[in-house]
């Protein structure tokens, strides 16, 4: 209960500061330098390039691979939700406790600092590792930039965990995802002759429905993987913006879309798929104009993961969580990163993402915080004499 009551301590100062991944981290960051400075942690902060966010490296303990726990600092944004309290100051009813970012992710970054803090006073055999990130919301941005440094600044862990809420189940595997904008080229012209000319959105139109049709043909033909409640790779249009006024044929126009694949289905087979695709919706228009095209760009991508459920890490997290099961989570995650690196890595960390995580109103449990303390206490357990 001590635990509890210090990660809670944390978490209420976390919450505090609103990460909102359209602003700046660099005050959550400042506090989470100087405690774990206070408690002698080596640290590796790494600025991004506009020099308003920052993610963390530390290490506390004897040289070595350890264990590595990782989180984010930035959370989802709360305009146009209907909160009925303060999203960015800690409030308790009963057994739950509210604010933007409790469960998805600063409870678990809280755990993280509160057995940083025991760690300090442990007899370490092997390091604490922990991993503090920015924009992973936005497409685990800041992980990308950063881990080209892990090795150098703290080393590779043997095992890494990354906190996100899986209701303190082991989660090997999520989906991979790329976003990506489809800019559709046509002819400017007045609508009373648009017959005349080749209307972008037009393009647009053609271009979406073949990407429905890819979708039809993944879920039908494609890879399956029936631990997903989705259980194949997905194509999503969420945008499409063109036309300036309604008497002007709009000559570009814009679908931003994403896929979200099953580890199977490689991002290069995919975007191979959609650019067949963006010919064909392009090729009936260049009779009338030759310079009729859709380029398509990726903007933001990260791998999935797919570990074996024999794998020593899958038991491991297992006996550090006091679990017999494994999942797979709907959302990504920055482990394919570190997975990618060759450090053997699962997802496991307090509260529903689907209960909780996104939502006015957002909360985490004192039971799933009490959980995650004690596997907490367990990892401290498995590093020390």
């Amino acid at each position: 209960m001590n635990n509890v009551t210090q990660t809670i301590d944390i978490l209420d100062r976390l919450i505090s500061f609103d990460t909102v991944s359209a602003k700046s981290n660099l005050g959550i960051i400042a506090y989470i330098e100087d405690f774990l400075s206070e408690r002698g942690f080596v640290l590796h902060k790494l600025p991004d390039s506009t020099g308003q966010k920052a993610g963390l490296y530390a290490s506390k303990g004897p040289d070595g691979a350890g264990v590595m726990l990782s989180a984010h600092t930035d959370v989802v944004p709360v305009a146009g939700q209907d909160w009925t309290r303060d999203p960015f100051a800690l409030s308790a009813e009963g057994d739950k406790l509210y604010g933007r970012g409790t469960t998805d992710m600063k409870g678990y970054l809280a755990a993280m600092l509160a057995v940083a803090d025991r760690a300090a006073q442990a007899d370490l055999t092997e390091p604490l590792k922990l991993a503090i990130s920015y924009d992973e919301e936005v497409g685990c941005i800041g992980i990308a930039d950063m881990i080209d440094d892990l090795e150098r600044s703290i080393g590779l862990p043997r095992a890494a965990f990354v906190g996100e809420p899986t209701e303190m189940e082991v989660a090997v595997g999520h989906k991979g995802k790329a976003g990506l904008k489809a800019m559709c080229y046509g002819q400017n012209g007045h609508s009373a002759l648009a017959p005349n000319f080749v209307n972008s959105l037009h393009l647009a139109v053609d271009f979406t429905n073949e990407l429905k049709a890819l979708q039809a043909d993944l879920a039908t033909n494609g890879t399956q993987d029936s631990a997903y409640g989705v259980p194949y790779s997905t194509v999503h249009v969420g945008k499409i913006h063109g036309g300036e006024a309604l008497n002007i044929v709009p000559d570009q126009t814009e679908v931003t879309f994403e896929y979200r694949h099953l580890v199977a289905d490689t991002p290069a087979r995919l975007r191979a798929r959609i650019d067949q695709a963006a010919d064909r919706a392009a090729a009936p228009y260049r009779k009338a104009f030759p310079e009729a095209r859709i380029e398509v760009e990726e903007y933001m991508s990260y791998p999935g993961l797919n570990l074996p459920e024999n794998d020593d890490v899958v038991a491991l997290a297992q006996r550090l969580a006091q679990s017999n099961s494994t999942t797979k989570v709907a959302f990504g995650t920055e482990a394919g990163y570190f997975h990618a690196l060759g450090i053997p890595t699962v997802v496991c960390g307090p509260g529903s993402m689907e209960g909780q995580g996104h939502k006015p109103d957002e909360y985490i449990t004192r039971e799933q915080l009490a959980a995650c303390d004690a596997m907490m206490d367990r990892v401290l357990t498995e590093i020390s004499r």
